[in-house]
Parts: structure tokens; C-alpha cells; sequence
């Protein structure tokens, strides 16, 4: 499939990839939507918690993934949900172990790689036997986690999925690390490794000879917090063995499922790695899709009755591919 030329413009005044993303990330306001939560088993003994927004008992079910150290009640998330929803389709967002306000039973976490979880969402989601459409939605590390589940499934991927939309996925997550570790990113290098912090030190007393916050504090980037705890945890010899193993761009090829990647120019936590286009242009599933403005998971919308471009541009991609 092509790179498509995008139909995203930003409003005045936020042409600056900073300005979009701090903006959707803490000023965007969103109605809450209905939602019962389920929780359910993983094969390792461990737990995963569900939201499902379902009023319409419709036969059309959206996967939403979220992003690092979100959750499924994320603006962004709940945004989607209620896009889905409102065009008629039931929609689930899923957390990651311990993203759901409650401490996963296992020394192990989540990850950008861990597909295996996503793949246990979607069986569940499968064996209700109400759903004959899944599509998949993931935003940033859910845009990579959701890509890399489609490329290594590749024509093994139940008839039933039939669309996924990927937003600012870090698809080469070695270059995002390096590049969250520039100066111009420091605010939110902060962000994230104050709230990877806090849960390592929640999972202390549970784990105490195999989870320790030595050195914890001093730690400034990823590539010393995947070494220490991402790394060990979860089977992979370093930060950069996760990282290599974990990204989903290699995979992109396999991918057999119309699935369209919207990365931002102007992402301030995307390096050109990041950005796919021999994939695009030699893949007859995947498209890509370069707004010149947007940030990361920003694409600002003062016009669309509180509804962004990206959640429309979703729902377009998905009806577009056979819903």
C-alpha cells in the first residue's frame, strides 16, 4: 500500500509537536462513557482488567491498546471508545498488567513486545462467539504492541480481524529511546520513569529477591531502566535485546490485514526510524501515513464536536476496509 498524503491540519497556533502533545495529554477534555469491567486470567496465573463499552450488542468489536504507563480510561482511549460506539460497534480497552490502578500477581510487567497479552484479549474477546468483525486499535506503545501481534501472526490471523489504525507507534523502539533521551525531551523522560518508578517500588514487598530500587533513583534514561528491570523480567538479554526483539517494524512485511500507521512528522518522540516507507511501499496491507503536524498522540481538533482527527480517521480507515 502507499504512503497517503494526509488530510490533518493543524489549528493556529499549534503547528509545534511540544504544543499538540502536552495539549491532548492534559487539556483535552472527555465526557466519560459507560463501561463494565472484566477481569481475566492470563496462562502464567496472572490477571488482566477489561472495559467494555458494549450499549449497541453489536456484532463489530474495537481492541483499543493504550500507551506506556496509561491506562484504558486515558482521554485518548475513552475518545476512541466513544467513536466506535457511536458509530454503532462495541468497544473494549484493555490495561496492561498493573495498569489498571492494582498490582499484577507476577514479578513480570508489560512491555512493548508482549503480544501475548493482546493475543489473550482478543481470544477472549473471540470466544464470546457475538463478534463476527474485530478491528484493532493501539496508540504509541499499544500502535507497536498491536503491529508487532498482526506481523508475527501474518496470514495466521483469525478472518475475524479485519482492520487495525496504529497512532504515534514507535515501530523502531531503539531510536524512540535514544531519541526520548535528547534535551528537548527531558520533561517527559521524567514523566514516564517517575511512574515506571513507582510501580517497581509497589511490586517491592511482593518480590523481594527479585525486584529491588537499587539504583533506581539515579536512573535518567530507558536504556538504564529496560537494563535493569525490563530486560531481566521479562526474558531478554539487555535493553537493547529487548529493544531489537520487542519492535515491530521488521515484522511489518508479514502483516496481512489492511492496517494503516499514522506517525507525525513533527512526533517529538519519533526518530525517521520510525518511519516506515519501504514497508508501505512494497506491502499490499500496510499503509502509511505521515502528517506533516500532530505530535505524539496529539492532532488537535477544535471542529470536530469534541471528537479529533485521529479518532475520525480510524473510524474512516476501518469502514473503508470492509466493515
Amino acid at each position: 500500500m502507499p504512503v497517503v498524503e494526509s488530510s490533518y491540519v493543524a489549528p493556529f497556533g499549534f503547528g509545534n509537536g511540544h504544543v499538540q502533545t502536552i495539549y491532548a495529554a492534559l487539556f483535552r477534555k472527555m465526557r466519560a462513557i459507560g463501561f463494565e469491567r472484566e477481569r481475566i486470567a492470563t496462562p502464567d496465573a496472572d490477571f488482566l482488567d477489561l472495559d467494555w463499552h458494549r450499549p449497541q450488542k453489536s456484532r463489530r468489536l474495537v481492541v483499543i491498546s493504550h500507551g506506556l504507563e496509561s491506562d484504558s480510561r486515558d482521554t485518548g482511549v475513552v475518545a476512541m471508545a466513544k467513536a466506535f460506539v457511536e458509530a454503532g460497534w462495541d468497544a473494549l480497552a484493555w490495561n496492561y498488567r498493573g495498569c489498571s490502578g492494582e498490582v499484577n500477581l507476577r514479578p513480570r510487567s508489560y512491555h512493548s513486545g508482549a503480544t501475548e497479552d493482546l493475543e489473550a484479549v482478543v481470544q477472549h474477546a473471540l470466544a464470546t462467539g457475538r463478534y463476527e468483525r474485530i478491528a484493532l486499535v493501539g496508540l504509541s506503545l499499544g500502535g507497536n504492541l498491536t503491529l508487532k501481534y498482526l506481523g508475527d501472526l501474518g496470514s495466521r490471523v483469525d478472518s475475524r480481524i479485519c482492520a487495525s489504525v496504529n497512532i504515534s507507534a514507535p515501530c523502531d523502539i531503539a531510536s524512540s529511546s535514544m531519541k526520548l533521551q535528547s534535551r528537548s525531551n527531558a520533561i517527559y523522560m521524567r514523566r514516564f520513569l517517575r511512574r515506571l518508578s513507582a510501580k517497581v517500588r509497589s511490586k517491592m514487598p511482593l518480590f523481594p529477591d527479585e525486584i529491588t530500587d537499587k539504583g533506581l533513583k539515579g536512573m535518567r534514561t530507558f536504556e538504564e531502566f529496560d537494563n535493569a528491570y525490563t530486560a531481566p523480567l521479562h526474558g531478554f538479554a539487555d535493553a537493547r535485546d529487548y529493544w531489537k526483539r520487542a519492535s515491530s517494524r521488521p515484522v511489518l512485511s508479514r502483516i496481512a490485514v489492511p492496517t494503516l500507521l499514522v506517525n507525525a512528522e513533527n512526533d517529538p518522540f519519533l526518530a525517521p526510524e520510525c518511519f516506515p516507507r519501504e514497508e508501505a511501499l512494497a506491502s499490499e496491507a500496510f499503509t502509511l501515513e505521515v502528517p506533516g503536524s500532530g505530535g505524539h498522540l496529539g492532532f488537535v481538533t477544535f471542529r470536530g464536536g469534541g471528537r479529533y482527527w485521529t479518532e475520525q480517521r480510524a473510524l474512516d480507515f476501518v469502514l473503508s476496509s470492509g466493515f
